[in-house]
């Protein structure tokens, strides 16, 4: 599992409305892609993914835009790179792939390592980003003083 482009905006766009949660208003791409420097069109996409995953509500009208679905502490990273990723995130099938012992060994490893990324990926929520980004930002003021 890597961190690709499209999982790495989209779990910057999710900050966005994660930090944003409490106040209930939603946000619109033109936002999010301005504090985020992510393209609006793939944003779009992203977004369009993310709420069939049932992850964020879209808001119509003039005051629309999205909302997460959930509160923040109830989403995993695990359920948005599923959402994301789809299939392409199952282990490896030992028995379709497996030819040579060396092969097997190596399946086994590649299943664990998978094993042990959905694990923190289980672990930590959207809330927990938040609040990450927030000690980091703190961090940084107190470098520059």
């Amino acid at each position: 599992m890597e961190l690709s482009c499209k999982n790495e905006y989209a779990l910057l766009a999710l900050i966005e409305l994660a930090a944003h949660y409490t106040n209930g208003d939603p946000l619109q791409i033109r936002q999010i892609s301005a504090i985020q420097h992510i393209p609006d069109r793939y944003l779009e996409q992203l977004l369009a993914t993310l709420r069939r995953g049932g992850l964020v509500r879209s808001l119509r009208g003039a005051k629309g835009g999205y909302v997460l679905a959930r509160e923040p502490w109830k989403i995993n990273l695990l359920e948005v790179m599923n959402c994301l990723e789809g299939a392409d995130s199952q282990p490896v099938d030992r028995d379709v792939s497996a030819k040579t012992v060396e092969s097997g060994v190596i399946c086994d490893l590649w299943n664990e390592a998978h094993q042990a990324a959905q694990s923190v990926l289980q672990r930590y929520t959207l809330q927990d980003l938040c609040e990450k980004r927030n000690a980091r930002r703190q961090l940084d003021i107190m470098y520059y003083i």
